[in-house]
């Protein structure tokens, strides 16, 4: 068996709802504070409408779970594997809850979010140390450092970009251009320029991977709140139209900066997107997100023994990044607009 410094392995995920009735009431936990429009959370929840009220995250994280329970079975890691969720059910303290009475005194988190920057890292860091705060005496819990650029997660994204590649006609499959997705976020959002920078140095790696010189592009979807707040941009829906106008015919919609096919992939890329591409006539198709890739499911495993001293691989320009962030380093700026609907 292998030793570890840790008690348990936290899943910790954004959540979603499942359950028409529950859309509303999660729509208004995630924004709650951020003053997005009424009517913009209506108009998100038509999206989970459209799949019957349900996100498919949370059964994304379940399948997640069973996979990382098996890896850890596979390779002599005895620890239990539990999860918990930022905006619903399971709540995260109520996880924690239940950690501390199966007698876990420490654990390692492992986020479902791959990049630096305050949405992305340090919001979760707020959400644990709130939910600690809900348990007396709760674990202790480690997040898993920032893990973008570890092979775990480029490799299936090659793969993946790979064989939406090859589903292209063959006339088409050269000159496709790659067009690599992240969530946006507000301009102002402490972290922004590192989520960038990880952003391009993913994205760079890929394409120059799948074919030096090959043309890519990196733009942003899903964005939220008030639309007066100036956002990261160009727009997805905006770019496909530039690149028809172009002359592009065919293009690979790569959600790069996605752990998962949740809901902004499945609705935002799947039918938004697709549907504008069918409009235009610009062919497209899009790449998988790492899922329960067993490479990805993997990493778990190779992030938790790096905490005892095992090798930091990383694949890029920009290097391992550390356990934790510098002090102060994408805290919550008074005057930033959080945003992050489905």
């Amino acid at each position: 068996m292998v030793d570890m410094p840790y008690d348990a392995l936290l899943l910790l995920s954004f959540g979603g709802p499942e359950r028409p009735e529950d859309v509303m009431p999660f729509l208004e936990n995630v924004t709650r504070g951020r003053g997005v429009p009424r009517a913009r959370l209506e108009s998100v929840a038509e999206h989970y409408h459209h799949f019957g009220g349900a996100s498919p995250i949370n059964q994304q994280c379940r399948d997640l779970k069973a996979a990382i329970e098996a890896d850890f079975a596979a390779n002599g890691v005895d620890l239990p594997v539990y999860w918990g969720n930022r905006n619903w059910h399971p709540f995260l303290a109520d996880t924690l809850r239940r950690m501390k009475a199966d007698g876990v005194r420490r654990a390692a988190a492992f986020v479902t979010s791959a990049y630096s920057g305050y949405s992305c890292c340090r919001q979760y860091l707020e959400d644990i140390d709130r939910a600690r705060a809900e348990v007396e005496d709760a674990p202790e819990v480690d997040k898993l450092r920032i893990y973008y650029n570890h092979p775990g997660f480029v490799e299936p994204v090659i793969e993946n970009t790979r064989a939406a590649l090859g589903r292209l006609p063959a006339d088409l499959r050269d000159d496709a251009r790659l067009v690599f997705t992240a969530h946006s976020v507000p301009l102002a959002q402490p972290g922004r320029e590192d989520y960038v920078a990880e952003l391009n140095d993913i994205s760079a790696l890929v394409a120059e991977t799948l074919g030096a010189g090959r043309p890519w592009d990196l733009v942003y979807q899903s964005r939220s709140g008030p639309p007066s707040v100036p956002w990261l941009e160009p727009d997805v829906l905006d770019h496909l139209t530039e690149l028809h106008g172009e002359g592009v015919r065919a293009a690979v919609i790569v959600p790069v900066g996605f752990v998962s096919d949740h809901m902004e992939v499945k609705y935002d890329l799947d039918v938004e997107a697709a549907e504008l591409a069918g409009r235009l006539g610009l062919r497209i198709e899009r790449a998988a997100t790492p899922g329960t890739h067993p490479r990805f499911v993997a990493m778990v495993r190779e992030l938790l023994l790096e905490r005892d001293g095992a090798e930091r691989p990383a694949l890029g320009g920009l290097g391992p990044r550390p356990d934790h962030c510098a002090a102060g380093h994408c805290r919550r700026a008074e005057e930033a607009v959080r945003g992050r609907t489905s």
